[in-house]
């Protein structure tokens, strides 16, 4: 089974969320994000998001958002649309 790995962001030096992630080929697999109660409303979650998926893109990997917050992040920003995996797109007839 692959090792979980996250995205840990921190204000003033202090971890404030993270996003836990699975590598599994190409493919980014975010499973959980988590923020402090003292961060939330703060826009620290985005900047999160943000980072990673343009991690993502500098790996040149796919992202499969199992999380509800970074599905929630790509409906808003269609910026990152070419980067998650569609399983349709994979399905042979």
């Amino acid at each position: 089974m692959p090792e979980q790995s996250q995205y840990v962001i921190s204000v003033d030096g202090e971890p404030a969320r993270f996003a836990a992630y699975v590598d599994a080929d190409q493919l980014r697999v975010f499973s959980h994000t988590e923020v402090d109660p003292r961060f939330e409303g703060q826009g620290v979650g985005a900047a999160l998001v943000r980072g990673a998926l343009d991690d993502v893109r500098a790996r040149k990997l796919r992202v499969l958002p199992v999380c509800p917050f970074v599905r929630g992040y790509l409906a808003r920003h269609r910026e990152y649309a070419d980067l998650v995996y569609d399983v349709r797109s994979r399905v042979t007839d």
